[in-house]
């Protein structure tokens, strides 16, 4: 039985909320930059919220949340992954996490491999931890991206102490292939590295890749790795503030365990009463609705940049609902965010906040109604073509300055 796809709310609701992709430009922009999706709440999130709100709710966060047992039903549900639940503990969201494993595992000077073009926070959470940024930026293949594992074993071999990975991959929704992230487990365990796995994005991989965990690959896996997941990107939460971390190893879980007591006090008890809903199988049918909307969207996206941006360079992501552009081809610089917006009235993602591999690339978040999508495309290939033909009269300045 086919799924019907969710639909989105209409612009006149979107635009009464107050979050940062509502509040960042005037309503004459389409906001496609952040990662917040337009669609209503799945049910039972709603419901257990406006529960809380009525009792209210709004004290400190439990010892004993739900949320550990949440996830590992979603878990074996949604990918076969037995999770032992003395092994998942919660913080306040994923970059959290990740900044408390590296401060935990990594010394102060350190070297932490990260796979640019990558979500800009992973190299100000490197930094945070006071570690230092090693790049191995993606591979491309000319039909997609895969991890340069050649080139994080060559960084681990000079000296780096953990690989932050990003699976599924942002800015690229590269789901990354069992293969893949085995030998990279292997790698890590050759030199005594750690991999730390983002894993926010699993929960949105497409039929065409399944999603693989990262600790489920191998017991070299287990050995090396954590992962911090969270529902927030699947089910728009990300301002209720809840993340789990996940290990597979007895020695993992004690360094968790070990971690300060305001780690796991950071989550917001909106976060865990979210968390706990979005994960339980009454909310799967709402995901399965998103799916279908996303593969949908990701879909006629390719069709309208054929349309009104053929020169455009995009594959289809696996997983997730941001897509990466390059539209070098343009002529709009280094960082075309800017004169799009400007000229278009479409806000999109600097492609350089990625890293140096992302000059002239965009990233559009997609997870909207069609004919947003429709009207933000038509809005940029009219820009284009107004772009065109004012280089040949010498006049872009003035053209992407007139908004």
């Amino acid at each position: 039985m086919s799924i019907q796809p969710l639909d989105a709310l209409p612009l006149e609701t979107l635009r009464r909320r107050s979050s940062t992709k509502w509040r960042s430009f005037p309503h004459d922009v389409i906001p496609m930059f952040v990662a917040e999706i337009d669609f209503a709440l799945a049910e039972p999130i709603t419901r257990a919220l406006h529960e809380a709100v009525e009792l209210g709710d709004t004290g400190y966060t439990p010892p004993q949340p739900g949320v550990r047992e949440a996830f590992v039903g979603f878990a074996e549900r949604r990918w076969g992954w037995s999770v032992d639940p003395e092994r998942v503990r919660w913080t306040g969201d994923v970059m959290m996490g990740v900044v408390e494993l590296l401060r935990a595992t990594v010394a102060p000077g350190e070297r932490v491999v990260v796979n640019p073009p990558v979500y800009p926070p992973f190299f100000d959470t490197v930094a945070e931890a006071g570690a230092v940024v090693d790049e191995v930026p993606l591979l491309d293949t000319g039909d997609g991206w895969q991890l340069d594992l050649a080139g994080i074993e060559a960084a681990l071999a000079a000296g780096a102490r953990a690989v932050l990975l990003c699976n599924p991959h942002n800015p690229t929704g590269t789901v990354f292939p069992r293969e893949a992230l085995r030998e990279l487990a292997a790698i890590a365990a050759r030199h005594g590295a750690v991999v730390i796995s983002d894993e926010i994005h699993g929960p949105l991989a497409s039929s065409d890749m399944p999603f693989t965990p990262f600790l489920t690959v191998s017991a070299e896996a287990e050995a090396v790795g954590y992962v911090v997941t969270s529902a927030s990107k699947a089910y728009n939460l990300a301002g209720l503030k809840c993340a789990v971390i996940v290990t597979a190893s007895e020695a993992h879980a004690r360094i968790v365990r070990a971690l300060p007591w305001e780690v796991e006090w950071r989550t917001g008890l909106f976060g865990a009463i979210s968390a706990v809903a979005a994960f339980s199988s009454e909310s799967d049918a709402w995901l399965d609705a998103l799916l279908a909307r996303l593969d949908a969207n990701r879909r006629l996206l390719a069709d309208l940049l054929a349309e009104h941006l053929p020169r455009a360079r995009y594959r289809l992501p696996e997983a997730g609902f941001l897509a990466w552009i390059d539209v070098s081809a343009y002529g709009w610089g280094d960082d075309p965010a800017d004169p799009i917006r400007e000229g278009a009235g479409v806000a999109l993602h600097h492609g350089p906040f990625f890293g140096s591999q992302g000059r002239g690339h965009v990233r559009l978040n997609f997870g909207c109604g069609p004919d947003v999508l429709r009207e933000a495309l038509q809005r940029i290939g009219a820009f284009a073509r107004e772009t065109a033909a004012a280089s040949s009269a010498g006049t872009v300045t003035e053209l992407v300055s007139r908004r």
